[in-house]
């Protein structure tokens, strides 16, 4: 790379730095707050529209800088992400809840391809949001970009289709558990509340709704009994995108190798076994709590950049391009997270 090269390059990451500080801070007003809208979603947001506003004037040698904040800082993001976790939080629920994770992560992927296939939504689009509604919201997504290999606009659909109803979600469940819709105990609420909600801010927020209106009931259960369970679970599911991963990493090496009659090295996400390997460390209990939390704030800081370079390379045309389909599978998703896992919920813990 020239020196002249290096300089555009620096800028462009510079440049995702000082919109992901924006995010950062915008994330923090106390109406962004109560809306349970992380920074890595304002960054996204920012991000398009900077693409639809800004992005034609730049100098085409701040692209690649661009470039690496959406493919290898988001990397480094996705591995980060394992300090959240610990084997011995998992352990801790126990089995109903391992295997109702594992059940509505596998049948939402399937569910997800095959509903893609029906509303003839290209692949990409479709194992994207299959993804973020299965496991994690917006990491899932971006932790899957890489193996998918899809186009920026494709990530920032996904992310949004994730974002509307995970938030939805958040606010629908504490209102129908007030209402006495659901016929649970606070435990099988707690793993059916981390076993279908898209992200963990989702998670926190409809837990925490949910412990307040027990407590003004009356029930008698532990403050928090709710949301930690629930977020538990929620890690459980995070773990297992690791896994999807490396599934996906096969299954679209082999396809792609029959499609084009030949033979191809299989490529294995690396960072997804990182990403594991950072969870038993993490487990290990080895660093003091405070390098942890700090790890965390630059792992965030990083998704948050991550997000914002995608959100720079899709302008709304290709919103319009895509039309209604990706929101009409996600919204198809949603409803069978609400309905499907309920009973997937209510028939595992009467087994187990």
């Amino acid at each position: 790379m020239k020196q002249g090269d290096k300089k555009s390059f620096c800028f462009g990451v510079l440049l995702m730095v000082a919109l992901a500080v924006v995010a950062t801070l915008l994330a923090r007003l106390e109406w962004i707050q109560q809306l349970r809208l992380s920074p890595l979603v304002v960054g996204i947001v920012i991000g398009m529209i900077f693409a639809n506003t800004l992005r034609k004037k730049l100098p085409s040698g701040w692209g690649p800088g661009i470039v690496f904040c959406s493919k290898q800082v988001l990397r480094t993001g996705i591995v980060l992400f394992g300090f959240k976790i610990t084997l011995t939080d998992v352990l801790a629920v126990g089995l109903p809840a391992i295997v109702t994770d594992v059940a509505v992560v596998s049948l939402t992927m399937i569910f997800g391809i095959l509903l893609g296939r029906w509303l003839k939504l290209d692949s990409q689009t479709a194992l994207l949001t299959s993804v973020g509604s299965s496991i994690c919201g917006a990491a899932a997504v971006l932790g899957a970009e890489p193996v998918v290999k899809a186009e920026p606009h494709k990530t920032a659909i996904a992310v949004s289709t994730v974002v509307i109803f995970g938030t939805l979600a958040m606010f629908l469940y504490p209102a129908l558990y007030r209402a006495g819709v659901f016929d649970m105990d606070a435990r099988q609420m707690g793993i059916y509340t981390g076993a279908t909600l898209h992200e963990v801010a989702h998670v926190y927020g409809a837990g925490e709704a949910m412990d307040a209106a027990a407590d003004e009931a009356g029930i008698a259960v532990l403050q928090s009994d709710i949301r930690s369970n629930a977020v538990i679970v929620k890690m459980i599911r995070v773990i297992l995108l690791a896994p999807v991963l490396v599934i996906m990493a096969i299954f679209l090496s082999r396809k792609n190798s029959a499609r084009e009659n030949e033979r191809k090295k299989i490529s294995i996400p690396v960072f997804a076994f990182l990403f594991l390997v950072v969870i038993g460390f993490n487990s290990l209990d080895l660093l003091p709590a405070p390098v942890v939390s700090g790890i965390l704030t630059v792992d965030s800081f990083l998704l948050t950049m991550a997000m914002t370079a995608l959100g720079s390379e899709t302008s709304f045309d290709k919103f319009r391009k895509a039309g209604a389909r990706p929101f009409i599978l996600a919204l198809m998703l949603f409803v069978w997270l609400i309905f499907g896992g309920y009973w997937l919920v209510k028939g595992v813990t009467a087994i187990m």
